[in-house]
């Protein structure tokens, strides 16, 4: 079977006299059985400066077709490659799916703002510039140390199941784990990369899939083991970020962010105030773990004498009132608190991202309105996305892009198995994470954290690797890195040049 009759390529000559196609080197499609679906694919060449030194690069973008768990066509999934060029032992060159989370959001936030060659342009700080935005190259994307594979899951981006298959199909905890590593089973395949070291890197429930996806890529099915995971923003256990009924957890584990997004917003007092960030948060850590979480436990059990105390230095770590902390019982829930901060000022502060500020209608209500970090950089992405394929990649397509796609409900409880000892999908994916690491002994983790993320706050990761390997065998095999910036760290330049040292050097150290 002829290589045209297996891909369909848009064969495109704009005004530049660029010709869109086929590589005749190493780039170029494999040829396969012609049982195989046809993937819908443009390919382009292009050179990035990373690090000093010119990169050149093919970027395929496409959809691929994809099996159900009963091996018959279920969806279409949208992906953007990226592969150095002129490398001559392919086997040796590691390769990087990523995909943000959500669930239901594409891959444009890591594509664009982190970790690809081109970047949407913002100020040093993260901030957007004004309309109509614009591209820049990424000298601090990951393209000269790994290739890249972007990810939309099914019903986000142009990712969609094929017609009459239903959506529910493909929204869940198992559902999706299954889709998205299918996906990564045929990319695998079709282009040849199975002796290549292998790495996840996922985004906020993109991290909660990668844990999942850990246990379902190297299970008995298909046997495939990896060379690291990267969690950007974790969350594998959703018990810690939930302020439910009854539950302690997520308010000690929430405390040190609300410290440093206080100290941000210049809301502590003069000695708190002035205190290095890391210094500061290492001391409301310890009183996290060793008063606070003691006095929700006790409840109203908790003698008043001691209540007070908590209540003064609650006041004195989060810049809010003590009248204010005494009648939320210390429970401090984060809705509340990024409407309470600014209060005074009739301003709210990002959940995202807490640097970042909002204004709601009035400065009484509960709650905010709206998330101010993530609606200040959905215009530029989405607007810079669907330019820069369409132009600058050679995807003609038409339908549109969904940067969040409707994903709900989510099924959250059914599917398939993924713990082995409960049989039954759990809303904490640690322990598959855990087994993976006990049976894989090469798999290694870095986790991200941004100092401002109020949605996944880096306690919280810290505290759920604290509650894996209590005996302490996975503590060489898992890094931290910290940003002083939020879900999103990349968008921040000063952590993006962080961000990518570390990542750099975890990937090279993990081959």
């Amino acid at each position: 079977m002829m290589r045209k009759h297996f891909f369909r390529v848009w064969i495109m000559v704009l005004a530049a006299g660029i010709v869109w196609g086929f590589d005749s080197g190493k780039n170029t499609l494999p040829e396969k059985s012609p049982a195989v679906p046809d993937p819908v694919i443009s390919i382009t060449k292009h050179s990035v400066r990373i690090g000093g030194q010119t990169v050149p690069y093919t970027a395929t973008i496409g959809k691929m077709r994809i099996n159900k768990p009963d091996e018959k066509p279920g969806a279409d999934v949208f992906f953007t490659a990226y592969t150095r060029d002129a490398i001559k032992d392919i086997s040796q060159r590691p390769i990087t799916f990523a995909y943000n989370g959500g669930p239901g959001s594409s891959s444009v936030w890591l594509h664009m703002g982190g970790i690809g060659p081109k970047r949407v342009r913002m100020t040093n700080e993260g901030f957007p510039v004004k309309p109509p935005y614009g591209l820049e190259d990424n000298e601090y994307s990951l393209l000269d140390v790994t290739d890249l594979v972007f990810i939309d899951p099914v019903s986000t981006g142009f990712s969609r199941p094929l017609p009459g298959e239903k959506k529910s199909q493909f929204h869940g905890v198992y559902e999706d784990i299954s889709s998205v590593g299918e996906f990564i089973r045929m990319y695998i395949t079709y282009f040849e990369r199975w002796s290549s070291p292998k790495f996840l890197l996922g985004e906020s429930y993109g991290t909660y899939r990668s844990a999942g996806l850990s246990g379902f890529l190297q299970g008995r099915q298909h046997g495939m083991y990896l060379n690291g995971i990267i969690l950007v923003s974790s969350v594998l256990d959703f018990s810690t970020i939930g302020f439910a009924p009854g539950s302690t957890v997520p308010y000690v584990l929430f405390l040190p962010h609300y410290t440093a997004t206080a100290r941000y917003h210049g809301k502590l007092s003069g000695d708190m105030q002035q205190k290095p960030l890391t210094e500061l948060l290492d001391e409301v850590e310890e009183f996290a773990l060793n008063e606070y979480s003691v006095a929700l436990l006790k409840g109203n059990r908790l003698d008043e004498g001691k209540k007070t105390e908590i209540v003064r230095k609650l006041a004195m770590y989060t810049g809010l009132s003590e009248d204010y902390i005494r009648r939320t019982n210390l429970r401090i829930r984060h809705d509340r608190f990024v409407k309470e901060l600014l209060r005074d000022e009739f301003q709210t502060v990002g959940r995202l991202d807490s640097r970042f500020i909002g204004m709601d209608e009035d400065a009484a209500g509960e709650n905010y309105e709206f998330d101010p970090s993530s609606a200040a950089i959905q215009g530029p992405f989405s607007t810079m996305f669907n330019e820069y394929i369409r132009r600058e990649l050679g995807f003609p397509e038409t339908q549109a892009y969904h940067i969040y796609g409707d994903v709900r409900p989510w099924n959250f409880t059914g599917g398939r198995q993924m713990d082995r000892r409960t049989r039954s999908v759990i809303p904490n994916m640690a322990e598959t994470l855990r087994t993976a690491m006990s049976e894989n002994t090469s798999l290694r983790v870095f986790a991200a954290n941004g100092y401002y993320d109020g949605a996944t706050p880096y306690f919280e990761t810290e505290y759920t690797f604290s509650q894996i390997g209590l005996n302490g065998e996975f503590k060489d095999r898992v890094t931290m890195g910290y940003y002083e910036a939020g879900h999103m760290m990349y968008i921040h330049k000063p952590s993006l040049i962080k961000l990518k040292e570390d990542l750099a050097r975890f990937i090279k150290g993990n081959e």
